[in-house]
């Protein structure tokens, strides 16, 4: 895992495939965030099968959290987020299509970002529930800025009605296996 400067901030980001090898590219792409500079990966969710959002045809989702710690800025750091998705083949055709990797910065520490590229909060991760379930593995009790209730209530009130459901007994084992 990559060193961490003096001062750092905690980052989550939801990652999802639900084009080739999804499992091992997630796996991989932990890998690659963990190499980011002055970053290191923390931890990371169960994987979780997710619908597609939107009304395309595709394959289901696979999904998970991951938690790091990093001393970068955060346009720096979502930089470093696209260039690890265009090392997979992400192309951006059409809004909620396919991909072979999405990446999004859901939480960094308790900034609000707006900028013309980025926006943290993520905007609308508080309506996704393959957002919500595995952040709320890994912080059930923490309240995102902005917010009045802990990840783990926002999950239990989504209205989201796409399905999500732990991958497998063995999804747990995965991440270990490729890092």
């Amino acid at each position: 895992m990559s060193g961490l400067p003096n001062t750092f901030e905690r980052v989550y980001c939801s990652i999802g495939a639900n084009l080739g090898d999804r499992e091992r590219t997630l796996a991989a792409c932990v890998a690659e965030l963990d190499a980011i500079a002055e970053s290191r990966v923390v931890r990371v969710s169960p994987l979780y099968e997710t619908e597609p959002v939107g009304d395309i045809p595709q394959p289901d989702f696979l999904n998970a959290v991951v938690a790091l710690e990093t001393g970068l800025q955060p346009e720096p750091f979502f930089d470093a987020c696209l260039q690890i998705e265009q090392h997979f083949g992400r192309e951006r055709r059409e809004r909620w299509g396919p991909r072979t990797l999405d990446i999004d910065i859901i939480l960094f520490g308790r900034r609000h970002v707006q900028t013309a590229r980025l926006q943290i909060p993520h905007p609308r991760f508080s309506e996704r529930s393959f957002v919500l379930i595995p952040l709320a593995d890994l912080v059930p009790d923490l309240t995102p800025p902005g917010f009045s209730l802990p990840v783990a209530e926002l999950a239990e009130r989504c209205t989201d009605p796409a399905r999500v459901i732990r991958y497998s007994p063995e999804s747990q084992e995965w991440l270990s296996q490729n890092l």
